[in-house]
């Protein structure tokens, strides 16, 4: 995504508080507090993502949230066009968005990746197909005591081969065709399925930081991508715009 402008934004050029609608302050506010605004270190900012930037802070760059917060309804009002048959597939392998990554999918009935990305979980999406069939049987195997016939050891091998399976392809479960869009936590930290996604021309929508190539990705959202705070505020938009969605258009959630 080509977020290039003819010049950089500049702090004086801004106009004061009072004339801004109070609405965006207040969300601004929110996202000041939730810390959207720290970017990486300015050494390291990628040039097309300075227009993005209002200031530097303690060597690292300040991003404008007014600008996030614009790119982020851009990519909120694409997500609602693309909530049928839950065909969103969201992606967050960090310490600090794993966990409300997997929680938020779930409730929603999408599929996620919080562990690491399998090569080819797209470009290759038929095997995995086969891998997640296989998977599932296992599972079904074992709730039906078709796996009782087999020696101790042999069950505890079964046991074993399952929980691995569970951690690479529980969030993929329910995925039966290839999602329609990429939803990316961290794009850099995510580079494989990015590329991948690319190379399937399935849109990507990412929050990414300072020091990301906004060209690779289709609906950026400029933003603290490392901070629990951040990408929970951000998500939460995400759920929202989700729920608004079906409710409007009347689908039902099925749970992961």
């Amino acid at each position: 995504m080509d977020v290039s402008f003819d010049k950089e934004t500049e702090l004086n050029n801004e106009p004061a508080p009072e004339q801004k609608d109070p609405v965006i302050l207040a969300t601004v506010e929110e996202m000041m507090k939730a810390g959207l605004f720290l970017g990486r270190k300015s050494s390291k900012t990628h040039p097309k993502m300075r227009p993005l930037i209002c200031g530097v802070r303690n060597g690292s760059s300040m991003i404008d949230l007014e600008e996030t917060l614009d790119f982020l309804n851009k990519a909120l009002d694409f997500i609602k066009t693309k909530v049928k048959n839950n065909s969103i597939l969201v992606t967050g392998t960090t310490p600090s968005a794993k966990k409300s990554v997997e929680e938020m999918a779930k409730r929603l009935g999408l599929p996620y990746v919080t562990e690491r990305w399998l090569g080819g979980t797209l470009t290759n999406f038929k095997t995995l197909a086969k891998r997640i069939a296989y998977f599932k049987k296992l599972k079904s195997d074992k709730e039906s005591g078709r796996l009782d016939k087999y020696t101790k050891k042999e069950r505890l091998g079964f046991d074993r081969e399952i929980n691995k399976l569970s951690t690479m392809f529980s969030g993929v479960e329910k995925m039966e065709s290839l999602p329609e869009v990429l939803f990316v936590v961290d794009a850099n930290e995510n580079l494989t399925a990015v590329r991948e996604a690319r190379k399937l021309k399935i849109p990507i929508v990412a929050i990414a930081n300072t020091d990301t190539n906004p060209d690779i990705v289709d609906y950026l959202i400029p933003a603290n991508d490392r901070s629990k705070s951040s990408i929970d505020w951000i998500l939460a938009r995400f759920e929202k715009a989700v729920l608004e969605a079906r409710e409007a258009k009347e689908i039902p959630v099925e749970k992961v």
